[in-house]
């Protein structure tokens, strides 16, 4: 039994937001201090063969922090003490917002999952931007994931999400356009082929590079094919599928099962890796991978689904802060097993 088995029974007598801000002040104290080294000789894996280049970034190794764990850029060097490849931050909207009234996040003990339903609640793109400025930032790249503002009318929403960008552009290794959150009203309308041409036409314009999108697993297939053909269109660098789901698989036990929001963890690792699947059979471009990640099987499905990074969230609050390590040392199982030298070498191989 770890140190986090014995902790969690504590964690989770918490509210899960009360929780969550207790261990990001934990690691917020940590970070930038030799406490910080100690974590990265624990649990940093250091192997050539778990090496990635996506989108002209090199990444020690395919396994990121998702965005929502740290939406105000306070902690990420600490993320990448405790083993991630890479780490995003955000959603950061052009405006600061509280959210959506609490409690608004939920754990579904029973199914390995949560429920959010947050709001992009965050310090908004000046006071994100100037931390970025002031503050180190990590040793692995740092992506940086732009929504919209509750406020702003979905007319505005090229100049919302210009206006974020040029407040966060000088930190960040790559930008992820998200418009597929569930939690902000009307946003998914902005997958559209039209708004998203719109939207990510002036981030072009304005020189935002690498550029992301962050699609929705709950979004048609034929719309789905409208958002790659956009990407392509523009020359975009990557997709990331998916984001939470506001579908409910009738297998859910948890009694917070019917709390509105989106769903993620567990329950739609399945979901995920299909839409994976789909999105990698039909653009060149670099898929990173969200959804039910809490082991290296579940990542090393992914990426042998098409995809060249994976991404979590959900699975740290289960499994705890050893996560990271333990998916890396799997791969490297996982890759002597089939008899591939690479990660890259296993991207796609189940298409």
């Amino acid at each position: 039994m770890g140190a986090y088995d014995l902790l969690k029974p504590a964690l989770f007598g918490l509210p899960p937001e009360t929780a969550h801000g207790l261990t990001h002040q934990l690691l917020r104290a940590v970070q930038g201090t030799p406490a910080t080294r100690l974590l990265s000789s624990r649990y940093v894996v250091d192997d050539p063969r778990l090496a990635v280049e996506a989108f002209e970034r090199d990444f020690a190794n395919p396994v990121g922090i998702a965005a929502g764990f740290d939406k105000n850029a306070e902690i990420p060097r600490a993320l990448a003490a405790l083993g991630f490849g890479h780490v995003e931050i955000g959603g950061v909207t052009a405006e600061r917002q509280p959210g959506n009234p609490r409690p608004r996040l939920f754990r579904l003990r029973e199914d390995e999952a949560l429920i959010n339903r947050m709001g992009f609640n965050n310090e908004g793109a000046d006071a994100v931007g100037e931390r970025l400025d002031r503050e180190p930032t990590p040793d692995v790249p740092l992506g940086i994931n732009i929504g919209k503002s509750k406020s702003t009318p979905l007319s505005e929403a090229p100049d919302d999400y210009l206006y974020t960008y040029e407040r966060v552009a000088g930190a960040g290794d790559y930008f992820v356009v998200n418009v597929s959150s569930p939690n902000t009203p009307g946003l998914r309308e902005l997958q559209n082929r039209d708004a998203l041409a719109e939207i990510l036409g002036g981030l072009v314009d304005s020189g935002a590079a690498p550029l992301l999108v962050k699609l929705s697993p709950d979004l048609p297939e034929p719309a789905v094919e409208d958002a790659l053909g956009v990407i392509d269109e523009l020359d975009l660098d990557g997709v990331i599928a998916t984001n939470t789901t506001t579908s409910r698989p009738g297998s859910l036990k948890s009694p917070h099962r019917a709390e509105r929001g989106g769903l993620s963890g567990k329950p739609i690792e399945a979901i995920a890796t299909d839409r994976i699947r789909f999105v990698a059979e039909r653009t060149d471009v670099p898929v990173i991978g969200v959804g039910g990640i809490s082991d290296a099987a579940s990542a090393y499905e992914k990426i042998r689904a098409g995809s060249s990074l994976v991404q979590l969230y959900t699975g740290l609050v289960y499994e705890g802060p050893g996560l990271a390590r333990d998916i890396n040392e799997g791969i490297l199982d996982l890759l002597d097993r089939d008899g591939f030298d690479s990660v890259d070498d296993a991207v796609g191989a189940d298409l």
